[in-house]
């Protein structure tokens, strides 16, 4: 069955780069994000592991363990590492997933059911600290993963996670956010003593309550 938004992430035990991880304890009481890559030594991954090492501090600073998973044996993940950090000028900081026996995989519904083979499809699991889903993304093996894009997400997630605001379209950290509809004006005011502006009943824009 697929994995939909607001299940709880499947747990596993899986050899990684980094050693053996058991996923939930791996997790702890943070924010992990679960990608996965069609193979090894393919060009468009290359690029965006690079990247996840690059933008690993912004991730860290955000409370956010990443980890990677391609369906190809620890061996073959050490030496395509190499490569990574050659050509992308960086040192690639966080686990990958070795998950031959396509185990991770499965669980987590990455082989798409068409495909001619089982490499896995560009997948983004978004998992809080409750272990419960809160984002799934899925891109085609031709197109690389927009990373700025997955922080304004965290942002966004763990910021409406603890406040009564959506977030508006092309949101960015700081900028105002939407009170959610299921507030009244009386409850908005009590929540928010920056106060609000009502520009329809159903659509009032407050600052972000955090800054």
């Amino acid at each position: 069955m697929a994995i939909r938004l607001g299940d709880e992430a499947p747990d596993f035990t899986a050899a990684t780069t980094e050693g053996t991880i058991k996923f939930h304890e791996w997790i702890g009481d943070g924010w992990a994000i679960l990608f996965s890559h069609p193979a090894d030594y393919t060009p468009v991954c290359t690029t965006e592991l690079g990247t996840v090492a690059k933008l690993k501090p912004e991730f860290d600073r955000r409370n956010v363990k990443v980890v990677g998973l391609s369906v190809d044996p620890l061996d073959s993940h050490q030496g395509w590492i190499a490569d990574i950090n050659e050509t992308q000028d960086t040192s690639v900081n966080f686990p990958i997933i070795a998950d031959a026996d396509r185990v991770v995989a499965d669980l987590y519904d990455m082989i798409h059911p068409n495909a001619l083979n089982n490499l896995t499809v560009r997948s983004v699991f978004v998992i809080g600290p409750d272990k419960r889903v809160k984002l799934i993304l899925t891109y085609p093996a031709s197109t690389g993963r927009n990373f700025d894009e997955i922080l304004r997400i965290i942002d966004s997630l763990q910021l409406t996670s603890e406040y009564k605001v959506a977030t508006p379209a092309n949101w960015q950290d700081g900028d105002d956010c939407i009170v959610v509809p299921a507030l009244s004006d009386e409850e908005a005011t009590a929540k928010f003593p920056k106060g609000f502006t009502r520009i329809k009943p159903y659509l009032r824009v407050t600052p972000q309550p955090n800054r």
